[in-house]
């Protein structure tokens, strides 16, 4: 029973994921220039699941679909892509096929689609809108990056505060340019200020004369066009919001951002906070030539090479203990591994409470306690397990001591230093998750080697 559960899970997740029979099939037609066979494998495909494929292939495949389907991407399609290869695709793409997929879009995608592109092809695509919508495009591009302004969109529903579910009902069935997706109609005060909204589905079960602002929401809540957007979406997450309107300085109503832009948001902060606490870059990207990734690491890798220098220098005090005691330089290792470990484990735990505003001033320094306790803690029962294994391998009762000593006070270091380094960061201003890692491994190397040597040199000799 348990096998067939375990295959039933596999094949749900297989689910999720391009077929590698399809993908494989589509490079054949690829091969052959069999642009019809392309058409057919591609057709069934979800836009996601398109651009999944563009991302994976190697460029040259990528070039060729292009070249033999492109003119069936449409604006869907070219909002899934990463941004890695956005441009490189669109400057592919047939003029008028361009044209066809921005008009199809609303301005936010519009927007995230052109924000980093660069300015010929920022320019072509502005050219493809009607009038209207290329002020509106060109409005939110004029807002600082990444705030709420970028990712709202202009397209909103709205109704006087005064109207009766009846009368919006009416005003929705006659409008051609309602947006694709909306979830809320914002009730605006004579001078467009938002003042309530409320749910398509209140508006549906209410009878027509209710008044609008009887089965208004109590979530209702606004956003300044100015707030960053990594506070956006924690906003909709903490308080579970479907969509929120956007306002000016003046709280009038300028747009709306929805729950699909706002999880983005999330899900690009949490991959942007992985990959900063790797020094791979925040733009790394599975579809990344040789050399951009190597740009990308590079300066990471020379700064934890200056750090490891940082930590021989140490070792190198100690080189005569070392000579006189070769078990040292056996040993060395665990007690620097150990405090690594334990240092990357305080400090992933930190940069996320820190990324979702759990950690705050109010609760810091119960949380730095508990982290240094747990220091403590784990730092004795792991000296008493290595103090034990040094004793029997080398037959010295005071080397499994020192060990030990080693132990307890390296992983406290690492388990108080996971902690303050990226609170430190923060509080000047930088990425706790950019530079914490190299930081806090290198005071648990240097701290871990001269605790270990320093005491062994002490007691031992």
């Amino acid at each position: 029973m348990a096998e067939l559960r375990a295959e039933e899970v596999e094949r749900e997740e297989e689910d999720y994921r391009l077929d590698a029979d399809v993908v494989d099939a589509i490079l054949e037609a690829v091969e052959a220039q069999d642009a019809a066979e392309l058409s057919r494998l591609m057709e069934p495909l979800h836009a996601a699941d398109i651009a999944d494929l563009l991302e994976q292939v190697s460029g040259a495949e990528r070039r060729e679909i292009i070249r033999l389907w492109g003119r069936e991407i449409d604006g869907e399609i070219l909002t899934e892509i990463d941004d890695a290869i956005r441009e490189e695709v669109i400057q592919a793409l047939p003029r008028d096929v361009l044209t066809e997929a921005v008009r199809e879009l609303d301005s936010d995608d519009v927007v995230d689609l052109i924000e980093d592109l660069e300015e010929p092809q920022q320019e072509a695509i502005l050219e493809a809108l009607e009038e209207a919508d290329r002020a509106a495009v060109e409005k939110s591009l004029t807002y600082p990056e990444y705030s709420a302004g970028r990712l709202m969109q202009r397209e909103v529903v709205t109704a006087p505060e005064h109207w009766t579910v009846g009368e919006a009902i009416d005003y929705i069935r006659k409008a051609d340019w309602l947006p694709d997706q909306f979830y809320h109609i914002i009730l605006v005060d004579p001078g467009h200020h938002p003042v309530a909204y409320v749910t398509l589905g209140r508006l549906l079960s209410a009878p027509r004369t209710t008044p609008m602002r009887d089965i208004a929401e109590e979530s209702f809540r606004t956003i300044s066009v100015y707030q960053e957007e990594a506070d956006v979406a924690y906003a909709f997450n903490q308080y579970h919001l479907i969509s929120a309107p956007v306002v000016d300085e003046d709280e009038r109503l300028v747009g709306v951002i929805t729950i699909d832009d706002a999880m983005s948001v999330l899900d690009e902060e949490h991959e942007e906070d992985i990959l900063r606490l790797a020094g791979v870059g925040e733009e790394s990207a599975i579809s990344d030539t040789v050399v951009e990734t190597v740009r990308q690491r590079l300066p990471w890798l020379f700064v934890n090479l200056l750090t490891a220098i940082l930590a021989s220098g140490v070792i190198a005090l100690f080189e005569g203990t070392i000579e006189r005691l070769v078990a040292l330089a056996v040993l060395m290792p665990i007690v620097a591994s150990m405090g690594g470990n334990a240092g990357t484990q305080t400090l992933t735990v930190a940069v996320r409470a820190l990324a979702t505003k759990n950690l705050t001033e109010s609760n810091v320094w119960r949380v730095v306690r508990r982290e240094a306790l747990v220091g403590l803690v784990n730092g004795a029962a792991f000296a008493v397990i290595m103090g034990c294994v040094a004793w029997v391998w080398f037959d010295t009762a005071v080397l499994g001591l020192v060990i030990g000593v080693a132990m307890v006070v390296n992983l406290f270091v690492a388990a108080v230093a996971g902690i303050v380094v990226p609170l430190g960061l923060e509080k000047l201003g930088a990425d706790p998750a950019l530079a914490s890692g190299t930081f806090v491994t290198t005071v648990t190397d240097v701290v871990g080697f001269f605790a270990f040597l320093g005491l062994a040199g002490a007691v031992l000799l």
